[in-house]
């Protein structure tokens, strides 16, 4: 067995750690581009069309299969709902709320595929699934009554971090029927150009400096197409739970940074409801097949 076979296991969780630090950057970018004067459906646009772009040609130097037919079909419904819808309410939860806030909301989302996986796949809610999507329920709680500094738990920012982790859950459901059958980067090469055209007509563009720029791409290549391929990496040589342990590092890495860039801080209150949120997520994680 080659040194390189043998060195790959050992990086995975690197690899998966990498994958959570980039996506906890997610906000960050986006908020320092919000902050340059771009509303944030322009930064969920160029999120969508740069990366889309990227995995295009990803998928065009692999010769990657496209989806056809109906799955086409299917992957252009996930693109408007995984691109347009949740690169915008993303966004838009960093603008009304602060970016910790947009990043712990994020983590709602297994508990969101619990509840649809209940209602419309007929899965069945047992006592671990309850007892997470409560303890969601009232991290939540705890989150719009503590708000901190920088940080605005308003019901326009809870409701756009909610929809967040509600169309980020469809990511679980669609990959669980997709990304056995096709390349990730050749699925993401039709959906995220799809989520672009979705948001155009509502984007008002406005000029851009470079450093603006520097975060657009921060965004497309690193929070999103190196942050996918390297968690993809790790999972092929690291049992899903403890991925999904590693990965709930990222609203740790976005709470940081937005501190330290930001000021934004959590109030101790608020900082409950976050462990429990994230919490859940776990439990919801360590609970599957590993």
């Amino acid at each position: 067995m080659s040194r390189v076979a043998i060195g790959r296991p050992a990086l995975a969780p690197l690899l998966i750690l990498a994958a959570a630090v980039l996506w906890g950057l997610l906000g960050i970018l986006g908020k320092q581009a919000q902050a340059a004067g771009l509303g944030p459906l322009e930064v969920a646009f160029w999120r969508a069309a740069l990366a889309g772009g990227i995995f295009g040609l990803h998928a065009l130097l692999t010769r990657a299969r496209l989806p056809r037919g109906r799955d086409l079909a299917v992957t252009v419904a996930f693109g408007l709902v995984g691109g347009s819808l949740f690169y915008a309410a993303y966004q838009l939860a960093v603008k009304f709320g602060g970016a910790s806030l947009a990043s712990v909301l994020l983590y709602t989302a297994p508990a969101f595929v619990a509840l649809l996986g209940w209602g419309f796949l007929r899965e069945r809610l047992g006592g671990r699934e309850l007892l997470a999507v409560g303890g969601t329920l009232v991290g939540i709680g705890l989150i719009s009554f503590g708000g901190g500094q920088g940080v605005t738990a308003s019901p326009v920012a809870l409701a756009w971090g909610l929809l967040a982790g509600l169309t980020y859950s469809l990511y679980y459901l669609y990959g669980k029927a997709f990304f056995s059958r096709y390349s990730p980067a050749a699925l993401f090469a039709v959906a995220l150009p799809v989520g672009a055209l979705g948001l155009l007509p509502l984007v008002d563009f406005v000029p851009k400096p470079p450093s603006v720029w520097l975060s657009l791409w921060g965004l497309a290549l690193l929070c999103t197409y190196l942050a996918y391929l390297a968690y993809s990496a790790g999972l092929r040589h690291l049992p899903a739970t403890r991925a999904s342990v590693i990965a709930s590092l990222e609203p740790v890495v976005a709470a940081l940074l937005a501190a330290l860039l930001f000021g934004e801080r959590l109030s101790p209150l608020a900082l409950g409801g976050a462990a429990l949120v994230i919490g859940a997520a776990l439990l919801l994680s360590l609970g599957g097949e590993s």
